[in-house]
């Protein structure tokens, strides 16, 4: 049996509206910030597409307004459910730019369970594309997802076991300094901008790295803005395997 729910929230952006459009409503942007990798085509009734871990999720442009408004739904699934997403801009003279998010649709049998998630999860994306907007403004990243299964082991073990390789207190605090020298990649010497019970994440010169624990799985979505990014997901998996495979 499906479920209707809406979570909306708002949140006051470091830049021009311009460029806030830029990173909602283009592919290369929601790279920059969000999940997956991404593809808008820019006009109302085209497509839009989110690629993570080789599931594709596909979805219909339902508004395109440069600068003032964006919004995608998913086809509805044979129970119904479906996913829409809204963006709405206002810019503010000398206050940044003011973003509404809108997130509804259809949730199926355990709908409360993924509310919450959702729920959850969208003050933490908005965090994120705050810190690309201040840090990192006019580029955009290569997305890096990375996933192993964790099994039984409770959540707050695979925590500690990041904080640990990433020579991090616990509990991981904002303002706390990450540092990590993974295989095949280049030193990861940051600062925690974001910490909750499910993930944390870090900002370093070239990169925000986030690292995710849940019941049974570990993720890792990292959005890197250096030059020298390729072999970075295949090199981040082997890490994230090692560590917790």
């Amino acid at each position: 049996m499906t479920h209707p729910f809406e979570i909306e929230l708002e949140t006051t952006l470091p830049a021009s509206p311009e460029q806030v459009w830029e990173a909602i409503a283009t592919g290369p942007g929601i790279d920059s910030w969000f999940m997956g990798r991404n593809e808008v085509e820019p006009r109302e009734g085209g497509s839009a597409a989110m690629e993570t871990g080789g599931h594709r999720q596909e979805a219909l442009v339902t508004a395109y307004e440069p600068g003032k408004r964006f919004a995608t739904r998913t086809p509805a699934a044979e129970d119904g459910r479906f996913m829409a997403f809204e963006y709405l801009i206002e810019g503010r003279e000398g206050a940044g730019t003011v973003l509404r998010v809108v997130h509804s649709g259809l949730l199926g049998d355990d709908w409360q369970d993924e509310y919450d998630a959702l729920r959850r999860g969208w003050p933490f994306h908005l965090g994120t594309l705050c810190q690309y907007l201040a840090h990192f403004p006019g580029r955009t990243a290569v997305p890096v997802f990375a996933a192993v299964p964790t099994g039984p082991r409770p959540p707050r073990d695979v925590r500690a076991a990041l904080a640990r390789a990433l020579s991090l207190p616990l509990p991981p605090a904002v303002g706390a300094r990450a540092i990590a020298r993974p295989a095949g990649l280049p030193p990861l010497d940051g600062e925690v901008v974001w910490a909750d019970e499910e993930r944390f994440g870090i900002r370093t010169a070239d990169g925000l790295y986030t690292f995710h624990h849940g019941p049974g799985i570990a993720l890792a979505f990292h959005h890197l803005f250096g030059a020298d990014t390729d072999g970075a997901e295949d090199a981040w998996q082997r890490w994230l395997a090692g560590l917790l495979g």
